[in-house]
């Protein structure tokens, strides 16, 4: 079986194919293309959605009866012959889900019933998401701990949520204590308030539970900010190879790291008109609180942005400024893939760090700005800070401001 590319059809199959699902192959190859997937993975998908048509024609299954067993069966099928499946299952998968989306086909088999804790999870997620008007992150972040709080309490047996006591509630918080770090701890305990005040506002509970929950040490501004020291900025963004696309991207992406101290949030919230190339501005969207912040765009980030759009940034109608190298072709996604361009670059260029972390270059340009005069002021005004208590904790570093208060070591001491 062949394939070539020809003008007015992407793909033409020899010989041509037979079966129920011929009148949607050329669309669905069509959208991959369009996706930024690579010929030779179009030529991959187009086989294979080729012989289970034929599979399909061969066993007397129409368009309208095909399910998701029937695909088992087929790439159970393609196993027994010893032929490579390699692909075969994701191609397959995500021809299915397109028949879906066009409706073809039916939609996928009810899924099991339920269990009792995933039953308050969702109603709990509901609240958050339409009585508080919470976002997503929040639910992902309050979840798990009350998953582990109900499955620990009553395990796999049906839940009697007005059992719940104290004793429960200091008891858990206690355990995650020793097993988390303080942060994490500290959130359990939001976490949980939230959960047992909308548990007593359902009247699942008559006590105030939520009192119940014990204080986790966690004082705020104790510590030092982790900056990545100037060198290994340098040394970071010399690793990028700029001569090649996915270098293009993650060196602009580290110069908005470096240069404006963005977070990575908002790196991957920018679009194509975030930036104003004629007043040299660059508009953010805060991650935190979600406001708008117009900033200067430095030279040499315009430049690398520039050069990203020109020589590394894939075709594509997404708006999106930041996009996936590899298809599907699409942004970002989460700060998650920030984190990773991050880690990647730190490792690349062979610097030892205890925090490889995107903030790390946000504490870096407040610690470079402070060391070249700054006030406090002016970089709370960078870093688009809040509250100057934040930006405070800048002032631990500022060795030369610190250093005539230190009391002389008294001489003669043991």
């Amino acid at each position: 079986m062949k394939q070539n590319c020809v003008a007015g059809n992407l793909w033409i199959l020899r010989p041509d194919p037979v079966g129920p699902l011929v009148p949607h192959i050329e669309a669905y190859l069509a959208l991959l293309h369009g996706e930024g997937y690579k010929p030779r993975v179009i030529g991959s998908n187009a086989q294979v959605i080729a012989k289970f048509s034929k599979w399909m024609k061969a066993n007397h299954i129409s368009l309208a009866d095909l399910v998701d067993e029937h695909a088992a069966r087929f790439l159970a099928r393609l196993a027994q012959k010893n032929r490579s499946n390699r692909g075969y299952c994701g191609a397959i998968r995500r021809f299915v889900g397109f028949l879906r989306t066009l409706g073809v086909i039916g939609e996928r088999a009810s899924l099991p019933e339920p269990t009792p804790v995933q039953i308050v999870l969702a109603a709990y997620e509901r609240y958050l998401s339409q009585d508080r008007a919470l976002s997503r992150a929040t639910s992902i972040q309050y979840l798990p701990f009350i998953e582990r709080f109900l499955r620990e309490r009553f395990g796999a047996d049906s839940l009697d949520l007005s059992a719940l006591s104290a004793v429960d509630v200091i008891g858990f918080i206690r355990r995650q204590a020793v097993r988390l770090g303080q942060a994490r701890a500290k959130c359990a305990t939001i976490a949980l308030r939230s959960f047992l005040r909308y548990l007593r506002y359902r009247g699942e509970i008559t006590l105030d539970l939520a009192a119940a929950v014990p204080t986790v040490p966690n004082w705020s501004m104790t510590g030092i900010p982790r900056a990545i020291s100037g060198e290994h900025v340098r040394a970071v963004l010399a690793s990028c190879r700029r001569d090649e696309p996915v270098g293009c991207r993650d060196y602009a992406i580290l110069l908005l790291l470096a240069r404006l101290g963005l977070r990575a949030g908002e790196i991957v919230s920018l679009t194509l008109d975030s930036i104003d190339w004629q007043s040299g501005c660059i508009t953010v969207q805060g991650s935190k609180g979600g406001q708008l912040s117009q900033l200067p765009l430095p030279t040499d980030v315009g430049e690398a942005i520039a050069d990203y759009l020109q020589n590394g940034r894939p075709r594509s109608s997404c708006r999106t400024l930041f996009l996936r190298a590899i298809a599907p072709i699409r942004g970002l996604g989460s700060s998650t893939s920030i984190g990773t361009i991050v880690y990647a670059a730190v490792t690349r260029a062979g610097i030892k760090t205890r925090h490889r972390g995107a903030h790390q270059f946000r504490h870096a340009l407040a610690c470079e700005m402070l060391r070249q005069g700054a006030t406090l002021t002016e970089i709370g005004t960078v870093l688009r800070h809040r509250r100057a208590k934040t930006t405070s904790l800048y002032a631990k570093v500022d060795f030369a401001a610190l250093r005539p208060l230190c009391l002389p070591w008294p001489r003669g001491a043991a």
